[in-house]
């Protein structure tokens, strides 16, 4: 069976060839290398002063004269580029499924580390009061990494791996790390803003949803059809708000801080883009802990 070249696949139905990454001959890009020409995904694409460039050129640049940091591949966020374009998604995925194995075995750990307001625990006796008003903060992160259900932590594994990649990809590691702590504590936040008290909330689906929110705007940023994951994100807030069990305040925080953290992230001018990208994350977290302050505040 005949192959067709790698940047030159015709697109379905007509005889117009749709540009495929020249290194990744599987992926279409609308996006060129402003020095050679050569198409480039996402993962591939490295910022220049006008445009973005693919690595190879970069590379061939270190000789130009500028300090050799300057010529070093950059992801669309300022990121450096990695060998392993998913070792902190790998990383997060193993924390998730180790926590989940750990409950497993020591089922009385699910109420020392869920997501819980305050509440009274008549065990052991003579009981005591829990919670995060109680000052048992951590319980808003460790609350992140748990799951009990098989189902509950497929899906959110699925969608950390199927997002994660590509975002961590175009971010770099450290920036996309911070969306997805930041994003799952906007959602632990807003679960105990607005739940009961008395209410356990566990899972990963503050984080997943933050990534939603940020592939949304990176796909916006790349000029790239939307409606697929407009689409998944609409049938996944459909189940959010139809289906029993489920802690939406989670799923809104997160996705609220994903998508001002990743407009944050790839809108920020070059000129300026740490002092940007830190600013957005800066007021993510300062916003998550004045909720959980005055949560607290009006809880004790």
């Amino acid at each position: 069976m005949d192959q067709q070249p790698p940047g030159d696949r015709a697109a379905a139905g007509s005889g117009v060839p749709t540009p495929t990454c020249y290194r990744h001959p599987d992926r279409e890009t609308g996006i060129s290398c402003t020095r050679c020409g050569r198409p480039i995904c996402p993962e591939c694409m490295v910022s220049a002063s006008v445009g973005f460039q693919c690595p190879d050129c970069v590379r061939l640049g270190s000789g130009t004269g500028h300090h050799p940091a300057a010529a070093r591949p950059r992801t669309l966020a300022g990121g450096a580029v990695a060998a392993d374009p998913r070792l902190v998604t790998k990383i997060l995925v193993g924390i998730n499924l180790a926590v989940f194995l750990l409950v497993s075995v020591r089922p009385a750990l699910v109420g020392d580390l869920t997501l819980l307001g305050l509440a009274w625990d008549p065990s052991p006796p003579p009981g005591s009061v829990e919670g995060v008003a109680e000052g048992q903060w951590y319980r808003l992160v460790t609350s992140m990494f748990l799951h009990q259900e098989v189902v509950h932590i497929g899906f959110n594994m699925l969608g950390l791996w199927w997002l994660g990649g590509q975002l961590e990809a175009a971010l770099g590691r450290s920036r996309y790390l911070a969306l997805y702590l930041l994003s799952g504590l906007a959602g632990s936040a807003l679960t105990y803003l607005i739940a009961a008290p008395n209410q356990g909330s566990l899972g990963a689906s503050g984080a997943v949803y933050g990534l939603f929110g940020a592939t949304a705007v990176l796909m916006r940023r790349m000029n790239y059809d939307m409606r697929p994951v407009l689409v998944l994100l609409a049938i996944n807030m459909v189940f959010t708000f139809t289906w029993g069990g489920i802690a939406w305040e989670a799923h809104v925080g997160g996705l609220i801080a994903g998508v001002a953290i990743a407009v944050g992230m790839v809108h920020a001018p070059r000129e300026r883009r740490t002092a940007v990208q830190v600013g957005a994350c800066a007021l993510v977290l300062l916003a998550s802990i004045g909720i959980i302050v005055a949560r607290t505040m009006s809880l004790t």
